[in-house]
């Protein structure tokens, strides 16, 4: 069963390839269901659990980078705030967060 998470990051070391981790992120962590609605952070559905989550992505960081990743516990809808447009809020409470 799937559960939602989010996941920032920064890659520190100069000329490194953004691309290889957004592809990471969306075709093989995530169930294809992701948000990236910022420029270092992911809000996605996922069948592994964090510790899976960091390893899939050990080949495409390295020690200078920073990277958090955390289940959204359920029970999270009336707990939540940002500033997103309507349709992100929209597809992150239908598809992420699930309700």
């Amino acid at each position: 069963m799937s559960k939602p998470y989010i996941l920032t990051y920064d890659l520190n070391t100069p000329g490194q390839d953004y691309n290889k981790l957004h592809k990471i992120i969306e075709d093989e962590i995530s169930t294809g269901t992701w948000c990236h609605c910022w420029d270092s952070t992911y809000v996605f559905r996922s069948e592994l659990s964090a510790w899976q989550i960091m390893h899939k992505l050990e080949n495409y960081v390295d020690v200078n980078d920073r990277v958090f990743v955390s289940e959204i516990p359920s029970g999270m809808s009336s707990n939540y705030s940002g500033w997103l447009t309507d349709n992100e809020w929209e597809y992150i409470k239908k598809n992420i967060l699930d309700f």
